[in-house]
């Protein structure tokens, strides 16, 4: 028989009757239920902090909570009229599932930031994520992430939303068990909130941290806008405003003054381990080359104003003597005309230049910070690989400020240098090579070859820093030794410490600062400071606010000696 005659004489299989299918429906409406409540639960409960889920312990006991916004939640659908419920339901189902996101958003800015998210201050960063992406991998790659990112975000938003009115249906068809069953919850939600001050292993604890972050939000406006009007007071209240030219940095006539700034230098490398045991004897071993050259420093810490990045922050901080903690208040700052330290030395008659390899396009704020001339990563002249998200090794950086810039000064230098090589990811960094054979920087391409393809490149991520941070500090003192002369005067410091891979959760803000010269007159001026003497600050060294350097500095090397004209 063929298989056309037998499949032509098998029976049809009898229609499904609707109580077939009812009772299937009936079946399955437990399994949707429960993954519903899960589901809305989950982003209700789960803290917006990575902390908590550090071990499958902590994660558990994270999540023993009792959430007052679902409580609230069932008890506004279970009151509001047949007609208008599966409405309220997909709004409040899609409020929270933008909170969902916010809640994510909030644990990467904790994660890298060390701060939570600001819905009103910070949406400028997350162009800078963009922008890192396309330095790290390619444009390519950061549009995917861009797409992929919105069209999950939109599919949670709405899958959190029809789990929302799924529940409120369900609510809505066993009313009164649903309206004993809040009831009854909202006292003990409340003895919950009375106990949640003790840490009980075990015991449920209340939770309301949707309806902290709603209030955060919608207080996160006026907040703004009084930080703004008190930050527009301090920015006006500037002791140098009106100093005369002939009165600003006498102390320093006749020197030229670097100041470096490297990328993620924080207390932890000279003090946490595996970074200090790698850090610590770089610098005995580069305090001796100094010593050796005729050079002495002396070394602090000063606290910045971030933490895991936003650089630019603790630029303006350390250049403005006021404090920078938020793209607003930056904003606000290059807008107006408070003098910075670049200024005060352009007032005074030194050659002002900025050294920033990480820009790749026009800065707009280097009028106002008072630069003549500036180069960045366009007009450098590197034509070599790229090391991570610093496409140009700190060594030609400087070698291209010798070159462009510092060779060629008719009168004193003031100079930033911004030293990027220690920036995330951290690659393998080269090794120094002779300042003569830098060339156009093709003289990397096997460099980087062999760096990725060595034993470095599989390195924990804090010896990477470790090393980067080395690598940095080197290309800084080597170009010192190489090509200064007596009356320089360098400034060393770190903008930010590094993320919390680096170093931990819960890390200061502290960053390490060095003042290096051959002219025992420089620190002469600076003796009250009572900073240590070395590249290493001691732990117990002095701590100032990053935003005290400015007014401390310009006091110090004021009046004496006239300006540099």
């Amino acid at each position: 028989m063929s298989l056309i005659t037998r499949l032509h004489r098998s029976p049809a299989p009898e229609p499904t009757s609707a109580a077939d299918r009812d009772r299937s429906a009936r079946r399955r409406l437990p399994i949707r239920t429960g993954l519903a409540g899960l589901l809305v639960f989950a982003v209700l409960a789960v803290p917006d902090n990575p902390d908590a889920f550090a071990s499958l312990r902590q994660a558990l006991i994270s999540l023993l909570r009792l959430p007052l916004e679902g409580i609230l939640g069932a008890a506004v659908l279970l009151a509001t009229p047949a007609r208008a419920r599966r409405t309220v339901a997909i709004a409040l189902g899609a409020a929270l599932g933008v909170l969902g996101i916010l809640k994510v958003i909030n644990a990467g800015f904790r994660e890298v930031l060390g701060r939570r998210f600001n819905p009103v201050l910070d949406w400028s960063l997350l162009g800078d994520g963009y922008n890192y992406l396309v330095e790290t991998s390619s444009r390519a790659a950061a549009i995917g992430a861009v797409i992929g990112i919105v069209v999950v975000s939109v599919a949670a938003v709405a899958v959190i939303a029809v789990a929302v009115r799924h529940l409120a249906g369900v609510t809505a068809r066993h009313h009164r068990p649903a309206r004993r069953a809040v009831a009854a919850l909202v006292p003990v939600w409340a003895v919950l909130a009375l106990l949640s001050g003790h840490t009980v292993v075990g015991v449920p604890r209340s939770s309301d941290n949707v309806a902290v972050l709603v209030r955060n939000t919608v207080l996160g406006v006026p907040t703004a806008l009084a930080d703004r009007a008190k930050f527009a007071e301090l920015a006006q209240a500037d002791a140098f405003r009106n100093v005369p030219a002939d009165q600003l940095l006498g102390g320093l006539r006749g020197h030229d003054v670097v100041i470096g700034v490297v990328e993620s230098y924080g207390r932890t490398a000279l003090q946490d381990e595996p970074m200090a045991s790698i850090v610590g004897p770089a610098l005995a071993d580069r305090q001796r080359q100094l010593t050796e050259a005729g050079f002495s420093a002396r070394s602090a810490f000063l606290t910045s104003s971030t933490y895991g990045g936003s650089s630019w922050l603790a630029h303006a901080t350390f250049q403005s003597g006021v404090w920078i903690d938020n793209p607003d208040r930056y904003r606000q700052l290059v807008s107006g005309d408070r003098l910075t330290l670049t200024k005060a030395f352009q007032t005074a008659g030194w050659d002002t230049v900025g050294i920033e390899p990480g820009n790749t396009k026009a800065w707009p704020e280097a009028e106002f910070y008072g630069y003549d001339r500036v180069w960045d990563a366009r007009n450098l002249g590197y034509q070599g690989p790229r090391f991570g998200w610093s496409r140009i090794p700190d060594q030609f950086t400087l070698g291209a400020f010798q070159k462009h810039a510092f060779a060629g000064r008719q009168k004193p230098m003031m100079a930033e240098v911004s030293l990027t090589s220690s920036h995330t990811p951290w690659p393998p960094t080269p090794p120094l090579v002779d300042w003569n054979t830098l060339g156009d920087g093709t003289i990397y391409g096997p460099i980087a070859q062999a760096g990725e393809q060595s034993e470095r490149a599989g390195a924990p991520v804090q010896v990477r820093f470790a090393e980067s941070v080395v690598y940095s500090i080197d290309s800084l003192l080597s170009w010192a030794r190489t090509y200064a002369d007596d009356d320089l005067v360098l400034i060393v410091f770190g903008d930010h410490q590094p993320n919390a891979r680096v170093s931990g959760k819960g890390s200061d803000h502290d960053v390490p600062i060095s003042i290096i010269a051959k002219d025992p007159s420089v620190f002469d001026k600076i003796a009250d400071w009572k900073w240590h003497e070395g590249l290493k600050p001691g732990a117990d060294a002095p701590l100032w606010k990053m935003d005290a350097f400015r007014d401390r500095f310009l006091t110090a090397f004021g009046t004496p000696g006239g300006a540099a004209r």
